[in-house]
C-alpha cells in the first residue's frame, strides 16, 4: 500500500464535486499563485502520512451520504498530482467499493496522468490563465505540464469542471475571457465552468506563516464585473456547458 502526506480531511464538504464529499486536501504544490488561500499546503514535508487502506477505511464510513447525495471522494490539495501513485491507487480501491472519485488540480503534477484518469470519474479543473507568460507571472511556473496533463485529459472519458478566478488586472478582461472560452471548447469533455471571484479569505494565513502576501491591499472582485465576464463566455461558449 502507497502512503500520502495530507493537510486535512473535511468530511461533509459541498463545493468539491457533486453530492456531499470526503474532501482530502494533500500536501505539495509547485505552483505560487498569487491569491492562493492554502499555502500551508505547499510544502512535501508537512502534514501527516496516511496509507491508502487507512483512508480508504475512513471514506467507507460516509457511503451512506454519498450514496443518498450523488456525493464521494474528492482528493484537493495543494495539488494532488504531486503524489500519483497514491492517488492512482487509493482512486482504484475506491472505484471498487462503487465510491464517485473526483480529482481537484491545476494539472500541475509529476505524470502517470493517464492511469490515474482511468479511476477518475470527474476532475476539478483549475485553469490558472492561457497564456505562458501571463501563467507564469501569476503563479510562477509556465503552463507546460498542466498542458500534458490536459491533452491527456482530452483523450480520456472522465468528465470535466473548470474552475477559474477572476483576478483584476490578470483574468478580467473581455479579451482574456474570448481566448479562454475557445480554449475550453478544445477540451471535449467539459460540462461546467465555475467563474471565482478573487477573495482575501486566505491573507491571515500568510500572516501567520511569516510569508508576504503579494497582492497585499488588492480587493475582492466585484460581483456585477464578475456577472459581465460570465455573459462574454455564455455568448461564445458551447451551449452545452454549464456557467456558474
Amino acid at each position: 500500500m502507497t502512503v500520502a502526506r495530507i493537510h486535512s480531511i473535511e468530511t461533509m464538504g459541498l463545493v468539491d464535486g457533486p453530492g456531499i464529499r470526503f474532501v482530502v486536501f494533500m500536501q505539495g504544490c509547485k505552483l505560487r499563485c498569487l491569491y492562493c488561500h492554502n499555502p500551508d499546503t505547499w510544502s512535501m514535508s508537512e502534514g501527516e502520512e496516511i496509507s491508502s487502506i487507512d483512508l480508504l477505511n475512513k471514506v467507507k464510513r460516509y457511503k451512506i451520504y454519498f450514496k443518498n447525495s450523488g456525493g464521494g471522494v474528492t482528493l484537493s490539495g495543494g495539488d494532488p498530482l504531486l503524489q500519483p501513485e497514491f492517488v492512482e491507487e487509493f482512486f482504484r480501491m475506491c472505484k471498487a467499493e462503487g465510491i464517485h472519485t473526483c480529482l481537484d488540480t491545476a494539472g500541475y503534477g509529476l505524470g502517470n496522468y493517464e492511469n490515474i484518469l482511468k479511476y477518475t470519474d470527474l476532475v476539478l479543473l483549475d485553469i490558472k490563465h492561457i497564456d505562458d507568460k501571463k501563467h507564469k507571472c501569476l503563479t510562477g511556473q509556465s503552463m507546460e505540464e498542466s498542458i500534458k496533463f490536459i491533452e491527456t485529459l482530452k483523450n480520456s472519458n472522465t468528465k470535466v469542471w473548470i474552475r477559474h478566478v477572476v483576478v483584476e488586472g490578470y483574468t478580467d478582461s473581455a479579451e482574456h475571457v474570448l481566448s479562454l472560452a475557445k480554449y475550453i471548447d478544445t477540451i471535449p469533455n467539459v460540462e461546467r465552468i465555475d467563474f471565482l471571484p478573487y477573495h482575501t479569505h486566505g491573507v491571515n494565513k500568510y500572516k501567520e506563516l511569516g510569508i508576504n502576501y503579494r497582492l497585499d491591499g488588492l480587493k475582492p472582485f466585484k460581483v456585477e464585473r464578475l456577472e459581465d465576464l460570465k455573459k462574454i463566455l455564455e455568448d461564445n461558449i458551447n451551449d452545452s456547458i454549464q456557467i456558474n
